[in-house]
């Protein structure tokens, strides 16, 4: 029996980590997680070299996150993913393809940088790697059948090792680098997924999986995945962190006046929007949750209302709204923010932005609270 396997069907409570996807935004979330890795580290003061695969027996993440997911994976600290992610981020978002480039009416940026980036952070590990030292799941979605694949790293999983499939020997940065692929974006990634057949992989964050809470929770409990864990309060606590978002706000003049173009813009933030809304209300329905959020003036925070009467995990939601008002309140830079700065900050691809979005990220993080952790 492996030490992953050992490790994945050990006694006792189960912490699942989630890394929502968001483009360059996936810098916010490293502030997060800096702060998150200081708790724990202090929580386990006879583990110097602590790490967050230490403590957590599943990570996963969606796009972005599934980055900054395969890193902390294999052992690396928050600091080492930063450097690694701003160097990164600076080469995948970085110069547009020329309007006269043929290949740019498949994809804006050149995916070759990405990567290279990628085969730098992973190297040759494989998803089935000795170098993954806990439960690891990356979200992508294939394209030809417009299905969610949560691809795992579980050593009993159906498609790690049979005639159905060999995920286990996938490059990690190749499995990564399918769930980042968003479309207009980057070009698709081609995969051979099983003998003779070849997956095409987009971003999976085109999905319900955008925020990959839910998504993680079925890997970790429903039985075709394997894992098996058991439901409880005091059995799994799911950790969720986001890339940040904007408010989104139209007046009805432009709603009336809106044009195909302008609709064909907005649909995909606003599905975004309601698949991570959708999330949030099921997450917080489920769960007991120090840290949820009012969801609308109807519901409100769900704090009273269980699911079957009782919490079925314990949930920790991490993000921030990206406003004036928040980000003035905040005092992350000594200036005032604008109408401008809130546009510039919620784009996914300002690589310019990565450093003041993960100051951000590490102001926003004093919501992160070392009681959060007491129980686990």
């Amino acid at each position: 029996m492996s030490a992953l396997l050992d490790r994945i069907n050990s006694p006792g409570p189960k912490k699942i980590l989630s890394l929502d996807g968001g483009g360059i935004r996936g810098a916010l979330t490293l502030g997060y997680l800096k702060k998150i890795e200081d708790i724990l580290k202090a929580k386990f003061p006879d583990k110097p070299d602590f790490r967050l695969s230490d403590y957590f027996d599943l990570i996963g993440g969606t796009s972005t996150g599934a980055i900054i997911a395969g890193c902390l994976a294999i052992g690396k600290s928050v600091d080492e993913i930063k450097d690694l992610y701003m160097d990164l981020g600076s080469k995948i978002f970085g110069e547009k393809r020329n309007w006269w480039d043929f290949n740019r009416l498949r994809a804006t940026y050149n995916y070759q940088p990405m990567e290279e980036g990628l085969k730098q952070a992973f190297g040759e590990i494989k998803l089935g790697g000795e170098e993954i030292k806990t439960g690891l799941c990356i979200v992508a979605k294939r394209a030809d059948t417009n299905s969610i694949w949560p691809l795992i790293n579980h050593p009993l999983g159906r498609f790690y090792d049979s005639e159905d499939g060999k995920n286990k020997d996938l490059d990690l940065w190749r499995v990564v680098r399918a769930s980042t692929a968003a479309p207009t974006y980057f070009a698709p990634q081609m995969i051979e997924v099983s003998a003779g057949q070849t997956a095409a992989f987009i971003d999976g964050g085109l999905s319900m999986a955008n925020n990959p809470s839910l998504t993680l929770l079925m890997v970790a409990t429903l039985s075709g995945f394997k894992f098996h864990w058991p439901m409880g309060e005091d059995k799994i606590l799911l950790v969720s962190v986001g890339t940040g978002y904007g408010e989104f706000k139209k007046k009805y003049k432009e709603i009336d006046k809106a044009t195909l173009l302008s609709w064909a813009a907005n649909i995909p933030e606003m599905l975004m929007q309601d698949a991570s809304w959708q999330n949030q209300v099921i997450l917080q329905w489920i769960s007991k949750s120090p840290t949820a959020d009012s969801l609308d003036m109807e519901i409100g925070d769900l704090k009273n209302d269980f699911m079957g009467m009782n919490p079925l995990i314990s949930y920790l939601r991490y993000n921030f709204c990206i406003t004036c008002a928040n980000l003035n309140a905040l005092k992350a830079e000594d200036r005032n923010y604008t109408d401008d700065d809130v546009k510039s900050l919620t784009d996914m691809s300002k690589a310019s932005n990565r450093e003041v979005l993960y100051q951000l990220g590490s102001k926003a993080a004093t919501a992160v609270k070392p009681e959060h952790f007491a129980k686990f």
